[in-house]
């Protein structure tokens, strides 16, 4: 009896993880099915009660709506939005504030991980105090300045605003990334003759390409989930993805369907980047992890 109940025992000891971590998933995974569910449903389907779950007829309504290829008349009204516009604006915001957030925070995050100063750990304090700052803090006052230097709704002023965001994640995590590169290779080529800044572009960089290209991508995963700047520093001209979605949403009427949809198309190029560059962001995330 005894050696019964400890196989029972060992036996849920085995299965409970797995079972929690299928639940676990089924529930970080329902808001997501549950968005592409609404895309595909018609008005009628959408504000259904109890909610259809299943039984619907799909259509990619929607998605015409949204991409442009159709109209929605809703209440008498005509209501169309331009989200190819908005689509356009963060793909031409996210890859260069991603780009120049590398090129300024590169150089400080090998400094700080190769050179002992005066000031360093201050310094580094700086940039967590970035990172966890709140945005909301400092909107009022970055609404003046933009306004000032005539920044409001512009490319440039969206790109150098996202610095606050990315700048600091790039020296957060280089630094240690670099600090895991042995400095017995950086110099032995100094040695050799090279230069301080050829040993960095020439070895520590191409060691350090897996991190960098994981770093560049959390980097592009918090610009381009970025709202509360665009909401605030731009109007319909220059106004992000993530703002777009917005304009579904009118005194009339909550367009969920072509909401959803918009959400979905807005995931997308994300995830299409995440499948292409998935290696690198796993050895990335990795380097580092085992020490001997």
């Amino acid at each position: 009896m005894r050696r019964t109940n400890f196989r029972r025992i060992s036996w849920i000891r085995r299965v409970a993880p797995y079972v929690l971590l299928t639940l676990w998933t089924v529930i970080a995974l329902f808001p997501i099915y549950w968005v592409l569910v609404t895309s595909l449903k018609n008005p009628g389907d959408v504000i259904t009660s109890p909610p259809k779950f299943f039984d619907f007829s799909p259509t990619l309504d929607n998605y015409r709506v949204v991409l442009g290829l159709a109209r929605y008349v809703g209440l008498g009204d005509i209501v169309r939005v331009d989200f190819i516009e908005y689509l356009k604006n963060s793909l031409i915001i996210i890859p260069l504030a991603v780009v120049l957030s590398l090129a300024l925070g590169l150089p400080v995050a090998y400094v700080m991980a190769r050179f002992r100063f005066k000031g360093r750990e201050n310094l580094y304090f700086f940039y967590i105090s970035l990172y966890f700052m709140p945005p909301i803090l400092i909107l009022i006052p970055l609404y003046l300045v933009f306004i000032r230097l005539r920044l409001y709704d512009t490319y440039l002023g969206l790109i150098l605003i996202l610095q606050l965001v990315n700048l600091p994640l790039v020296v957060l995590i280089m630094r240690s990334f670099f600090e895991d590169i042995s400095p017995e290779i950086e110099q032995s080529a100094l040695v050799d003759g090279r230069s301080r800044l050829g040993v960095f572009f020439k070895i520590t960089l191409p060691l350090a390409m897996p991190s960098l290209m994981s770093t560049a991508f959390l980097c592009t995963i918090f610009s381009w989930n970025n709202f509360l700047f665009g909401v605030i520093l731009s109007r319909t001209r220059t106004q992000p993805v993530t703002v777009g979605i917005l304009a579904f949403k009118s005194y009339e009427a909550i367009l969920w369907g072509q909401m959803a949809a918009a959400s979905i198309i807005t995931a997308l190029p994300v995830l299409i980047l995440a499948i292409f560059i998935q290696r690198y962001i796993v050895r990335g995330l990795t380097l580092g992890a085992v020490k001997g």
